[in-house]
């Protein structure tokens, strides 16, 4: 029988997205094993609404406890987490839970200029919970907040083989420059935005087109480190951190499912975490009523 230290950590997104978010939690915790779920067939949810987001997350949150046992839960979705880590936390309450939001609150500390950038999905912006996130630091930082309508989907496709990937490159660059063009002017000049967050975990895998983009001297912040630390914490307070004697070896089992195709899944898993295709696969999980 399978300790509880031993079960699995389960991540889950609406793509391939937070894998940026399992790379750091992979980093911070080496003997540890993960579930990642890319509800990718469903796909994106930066312009969905808000009940279907949440019904899309109670359906991979009861799938990842009950086929796959895990004993703590990362939200490694911005939109998700907005739309429904409440109702997570009170449906269960006794399943460790880490949502993700916009590293505003760390960019704060790091702008020398005050101004700072903020991008992100439509979801995410228009959020209550990125509302009372803003308010709370009002008069610490002036925010220039950019929805980012498509991005996170043309990252997810550029992972295509052939033509099709080549095209969604160009497409998630030509996006990139409408964005951050609309935003005003970047760098440490007083006046110009001199930190800018990214409020998606997809947009972490454009980070070079965004850094051409902006000038060496603008701070790009993503939430993967704070995210895995606190990841951390949880577990140690809860008792379920796996010892390194646990893992056996220095590689931890790492399992990644899709409700989509899964060659994306398998060619981001190979680009940006070094993983082979064999860990990859399609979620066994049974259809549920969505909303609209």
């Amino acid at each position: 029988m399978t300790s509880d230290t031993q079960r699995p950590i389960g991540v889950f997104d609406s793509g391939i997205g937070g894998l940026s978010v399992l790379r750091s939690l992979r980093a911070e915790l080496p003997h540890e094993r993960f579930v990642y779920l890319a509800d990718s067939g469903h796909a994106p949810y930066g312009e969905r609404g808000d009940a279907y987001v949440a019904a899309r997350t109670h359906a991979i949150v009861g799938h990842l406890q009950q086929a796959h046992g895990i004993k703590a839960l990362v939200v490694a979705c911005n939109t998700a987490t907005a739309a429904a880590i409440h109702e997570v936390r009170s449906h269960y309450p006794e399943l460790p839970t880490v949502g993700l939001e916009p590293a505003v609150k760390p960019a704060v500390g790091l702008s020398r200029s005050g101004r700072i950038g903020v991008i992100a999905t439509r979801g995410t912006l228009a959020s209550a919970k990125f509302e009372r996130l803003l308010a709370s630091l009002q008069g610490q930082a002036a925010f220039v907040v950019q929805p980012c309508d498509g991005l996170a989907y043309a990252i997810e496709r550029s992972t295509e083989p052939g033509e099709a990937g080549i095209r969604h490159a160009l497409e998630v660059r030509a996006l990139c420059a409408r964005y951050i063009g609309a935003m005003g002017h970047f760098g440490p000049q007083a006046g110009a935005i001199d930190t800018l967050v990214l409020g998606c975990t997809h947009y972490v895998f454009a980070e070079d087109v965004l850094r051409e983009l902006v000038g060496p001297q603008v701070q790009l912040v993503d939430t993967g480190l704070p995210v895995a630390r606190h990841t951390r914490n949880l577990l140690e307070a809860a008792r379920l951190l796996a010892p390194a004697a646990d893992a056996g070896i220095t590689t931890p089992q790492m399992q990644l499912l899709t409700t989509g195709d899964l060659a994306p899944l398998q060619a981001a898993a190979g680009r940006w975490l070094g993983l082979d295709s064999g860990c990859c696969s399609v979620a066994g999980m049974m259809a549920v009523p969505l909303a609209a």
